[in-house]
This record gives structure tokens, C-alpha cells and sequence, in this order.
């Protein structure tokens, strides 16, 4: 019998950031919002931007999404067990909109899947924070309002810096960002644990490092390749209509068997 993940009964924050490549890889950002919107709305999940920064053709710099369970999800099936294998640097190859030769061309965006905390899981230390206020702007850098409603907070501890300018409110706005601070610092304090876990945990651990590159979306191919567990599939358009889920089992099922093989 294989131990559960403490985190599978969980919601999700999910962090989606442009990488490289300016507009393209905002353009991108947006594509993967749009793709984990849809999976959400086909699980019959609830969703929420916390936060979110646009970019002037329309795309993402970096954006927040709470994605919630209705009810108690059955086992197996809460956001956090069939994303948490999203987080990662996502690869794209295509003709950007700005390209006028017709060139592809490669850009990436990351992707963060945080547990959801609860305050119970989480005691911040209000001294352990510094919390600066300031202007919030839209695209292009403009103003959204006059009076500093954005918040970004520090925590002094670990480093660990949270901004939040969605909301026109800055009661709202550090709210939210204490909310993405705990569940960043939840999975801080679990990643701290399984590193002090054996060598075998600690090799299961790398396979869904969150900086490493995972999955390649080749739009003239219309093909999705997930470099982990080799899945490869020539249905892309499907895919970024929300339709993950042969490729959720089959990483799911790599890492059952991972840890089958770990404990034989």
C-alpha cells in the first residue's frame, strides 16, 4: 500500500508566469490560463483570479488562479491530485502573431501548482513581514488607480516575496497576497521535509522539479510532447481546449510506479 500525498484533498493556487520571449510568451501565459480554465470548468471546479499583471497585446506577465473543489472531492480527484504534476517551465514553438517572415519561433512560460493553505497549516509571524504598498499599473505600465492600493509583502524569514494588485482595494489586495504567501510557504516547509526524506524520495522529488522544462507545445506539428514521461500526441488544439487528462493519467500512473519501485 502506497503512503497518500498529504496534499491530494487539496485546492489549488496555480502561478502561471511569461518567461523569455516578451509578448509571445505572454500570448502563451494567456493560452495556458485559458487551457486550465477549461480543464477546471470540464472537472465542474470553481475558479478564481487572485491576481494578474497583462501585457499589452493581451497576454499574461504573471497571473494567480485559486482553483477550488465543489463539496468534498472523491479520492484522486481534488484540483491539487490531478494538477499538481503541472508545475514546470512549459515550452512553445510556433509563428507569433508580431512575426511577419513566418518564422517559428520558441518561447516558454513556468507554471507554479501551490497547495492551497489553510490558516491552521500556516502561522505567520506579522513581525516576520514586511509589507510596502504602492501604485498599481495596467499594460504598458499605466496607472490603474491614484492611490496605492497594490501590496507587496516580504516575508523576512525566507525571502519569500508575494505582490498583489488586482483588487481596486488595498485591504483586498493583502488579503490576497497573504494567501498565496501561505500556500507558498506550505509547500516550502514540505519540499524542506522530503529533502530530509531518503534518497529514493529524494529521486522521485527531482521528476517534478518545477524548474525544469516539461512539456513542449508545437503549434505547426498541432503535437504535445510531456518530456517526463515521454507522452507525445497530435491533439494540441484538445489539449488547450482543456483536455488533459490522457496526459495527467499517464503522468500519474509514472509516478505509481516510481514509487512501486522505490519500496520493492
Amino acid at each position: 500500500m502506497l503512503p497518500r500525498d498529504p496534499n491530494d484533498d487539496r485546492d489549488v493556487i496555480l502561478e502561471i508566469k511569461a518567461g523569455a520571449g516578451g509578448d509571445e510568451s505572454a500570448l502563451f501565459a494567456g493560452d495556458l490560463l485559458r487551457m486550465y480554465l477549461r480543464y477546471a470548468e470540464k472537472h465542474g471546479w470553481k475558479t478564481e483570479i487572485i491576481d494578474a499583471t497583462e501585457s499589452d497585446l493581451g497576454g499574461y506577465k504573471d497571473i494567480s488562479m485559486a482553483v477550488k473543489s465543489k463539496g468534498i472531492p472523491e479520492p484522486g480527484k481534488s484540483p491539487y491530485a490531478r494538477l499538481k504534476f503541472e508545475g514546470g517551465v512549459h515550452r512553445v514553438q510556433r509563428v507569433p502573431e508580431t512575426e511577419s517572415q513566418g518564422r517559428i519561433h520558441t518561447s516558454a512560460a513556468g507554471v507554479m501548482v501551490l497547495p492551497e493553505a489553510e490558516e491552521v497549516d500556516v502561522e505567520i509571524n506579522m513581525n516576520d513581514l514586511r509589507i510596502d504598498v504602492f501604485r498599481s499599473s495596467g499594460p504598458g505600465g499605466q496607472s490603474v488607480n491614484t492611490t496605492d492600493s497594490a501590496v507587496r509583502i516580504t516575508h523576512v524569514p525566507t525571502g519569500i516575496v508575494v505582490s498583489c494588485q488586482n483588487e481596486k482595494s488595498q485591504l483586498q489586495n493583502r488579503e490576497s497576497a497573504l494567501r498565496i504567501l501561505r500556500a507558498r510557504m506550505l509547500l516550502a516547509a514540505q519540499e524542506a521535509a522530503q529533502e530530509a526524506a531518503s534518497a529514493e524520495r529524494k529521486s522521485q522529488v527531482r521528476t517534478v522539479d518545477r524548474s525544469e522544462r516539461i512539456r513542449t507545445y508545437n503549434f505547426p506539428e498541432n503535437r504535445i510532447s510531456d518530456h517526463r514521461v515521454n507522452f507525445k500526441s497530435n491533439n494540441l488544439d484538445a489539449v488547450l481546449n482543456g483536455e488533459l487528462d490522457p496526459m495527467i493519467q499517464a503522468l500519474l500512473d509514472a509516478d505509481k510506479a516510481s514509487k512501486l519501485a522505490a519500496t520493492s
